[in-house]
């Protein structure tokens, strides 16, 4: 099974990402029901039988309810020297995500997996991109958009999803919601 863990966003702010797509060669557009902040992904080939565990665990998670918005856009890699891959919208970061994500990170290492070796980088992805040679686009989007900011919206539980790949694009399926109550 492919697995993560990840914040599912408000209707309303679904609606202000979607206002975002830009036509851009190549690009291959996140669908609406499909955006989501990534807490934490555990891999592409997760046996089943380890599902017990991983739910016990973040069952175990003890965090309070916070408000979260989203501020600003960028890209994968960043910094000019490799094409960009991915266009991303920024997060920003209370001290309560923070705390979230240290609790998800310890309750996934209790349940048997390897600790996270990236800094955890909160982003929504918006689109991925094909083909390597649209900087000029790309450039025109993150400059147009730099300054995005969406309504802040409540964060009150964090999901495990099931992950398939179609060419259509990844099709998520809930496994468990899991309430934050401090």
């Amino acid at each position: 099974m492919r697995l993560f863990i990840a914040i599912d966003l408000s209707d309303a702010v679904k609606n202000q990402l979607e206002a975002l797509r830009a036509d851009i060669p190549g690009a291959n557009w996140v669908r609406r029901s499909a955006y989501h902040l990534t807490l934490r992904f555990l891999g592409d080939d997760i046996a089943e039988d380890r599902l017990p565990v991983i739910r016990k665990q973040l069952e175990l998670v003890k965090a309070d309810p916070f408000e979260l918005s989203l501020r600003g856009v960028g890209c994968f890699p960043s910094g000019g020297r490799k094409p960009a891959r991915v266009l991303w919208v920024g997060v920003k970061s209370p001290p309560a995500l923070q705390v979230l994500y240290g609790q998800v990170e310890r309750a996934v290492l209790a349940a048997g997996f390897e600790e996270e070796d990236r800094p955890f980088t909160p982003h929504i992805t918006l689109a991925r991109l094909r083909l390597p040679r649209v900087e000029r686009e790309v450039s025109r989007f993150l400059q147009r958009y730099e300054q995005f900011q969406s309504e802040a919206f409540p964060v009150s539980e964090f999901v495990l999803y099931s992950s398939v790949l179609t060419p259509q694009g990844a099709e998520y399926t809930p496994l468990l919601k899991v309430p934050l109550r401090g």
